[in-house]
């Protein structure tokens, strides 16, 4: 038997990083995000020997431990095992030998919320596996704690709820770790229209948003007005981007998405560089009338929107820098489970 799970990879559209504490503890944040046909994949196979074997795929790396009711957490697959780690500790599994396994459709530290939608995908394996009952808001939340307090990586919260939930979503947050999900009921042709003149960009570069991300609370902390102002005026964005969505007001998406590009950059020092000044300055000049650095920044997947057929002479013109332009969807689902 094989228990399956794939959840989605999500873009953020505004209100970046507002979903980070403490800056949502202290003012509340809002973030509107949209789940894409790319995935976190896992797999777990029992096996009869009394090892547990994780194996990421598409990063070539794989363990092998005795069973055990806790994996060491040093660095080497910890994704992996804090989600059975903490699994095993709530639900006290039986001794079962298994081999884990996972995929997923974007590298690393790119921008997609890669890292918190394997976790998502992850529990969803082993709840399939063990009958475990899972709500939205409960795995959503569970993801969370795993990530942010049992493995102690920063990050903020929006990635979890996307991958659960799935759709297009208005996310609002608030202290206490509470999250409200609002999905929105854009009409089916504005999505077509957004689809089509959204141009996803992986700028062949990686980064680690945990320094980022803690330079953006550090900046918070210390009370840096520029930085504060950033994030409030990029959750303004967030209602912006829900009302041009909601109305069909398209053409106005490029000029938020600039507006948000603009404020981002001042929430902490690296989240844009020359490299991605330099993209960001050629899409526009060949017709891209906004775009956004996805995720934490400093590297990673850019989005651009390119009105009317804009699109091809913005892909054309960003092939110069190496990068690759990725053909998506969105799609409705979030987290699915099944065994085969």
């Amino acid at each position: 038997m094989l228990y399956r799970s794939k959840a989605p990879l999500r873009i953020g559209l505004a209100g970046g990083g507002t979903d980070v504490s403490p800056y949502s503890d202290l003012y509340g944040g809002a973030i509107l995000n949209a789940t894409l046909s790319l995935y976190a994949h896992a797999t777990i196979e029992p096996i009869e020997e009394n090892k547990i074997v994780l194996h990421t795929i598409d990063r070539n790396e794989k363990e092998s431990y005795e069973w055990a009711t806790k994996l060491p957490v040093n660095g080497k697959l910890d994704l992996l095992k804090g989600v059975y780690n903490r699994i095993q500790q709530d639900y006290q599994l039986k001794p079962q030998g298994f081999k884990l396994s996972t995929y997923v459709d974007a590298p690393a530290g790119s921008g997609l919320g890669t890292s918190s939608t394997l976790v998502v995908a992850i529990i969803g394996a082993f709840a399939e596996m063990h009958r475990l009952a899972f709500g939205e808001y409960d795995m959503a939340h569970y993801a969370y704690e795993i990530e942010r307090k049992d493995l102690g990586l920063a990050g903020g919260k929006q990635d979890q709820y996307a991958a659960t939930f799935g759709g297009v979503n208005f996310m609002e947050f608030f202290g206490d770790d509470k999250v409200i999900v609002n999905p929105l009921r854009v009409r089916q042709q504005h999505l077509f229209e957004l689809e089509n003149n959204l141009l996803l960009y992986y700028t062949a570069t990686s980064r680690e948003s945990a320094e980022l991300i803690k330079k953006q609370s550090r900046n918070v902390t210390d009370k840096k007005e520029s930085s504060i102002e950033a994030m409030h005026l990029l959750k303004e964005q967030a209602q912006m981007m829900k009302e041009a969505l909601l109305k069909g007001k398209l053409n106005q998406i490029g000029e938020i998405l600039d507006f948000g590009f603009q404020q981002k950059r001042k929430m902490a020092e690296g989240i844009s560089n020359e490299l991605m000044e330099d993209i960001y300055t050629a899409a526009k000049s060949a017709g891209a009338t906004g775009g956004k650095i996805s995720g934490a920044g400093g590297g990673g997947f850019m989005i651009f929107y390119c009105p009317g057929n804009t699109k091809y002479a913005v892909r054309e013109e960003l092939e110069k820098f190496g990068g690759q332009s990725r053909n998506f969807q969105f799609v409705e689902h979030g987290v699915k489970t099944w065994s085969v």
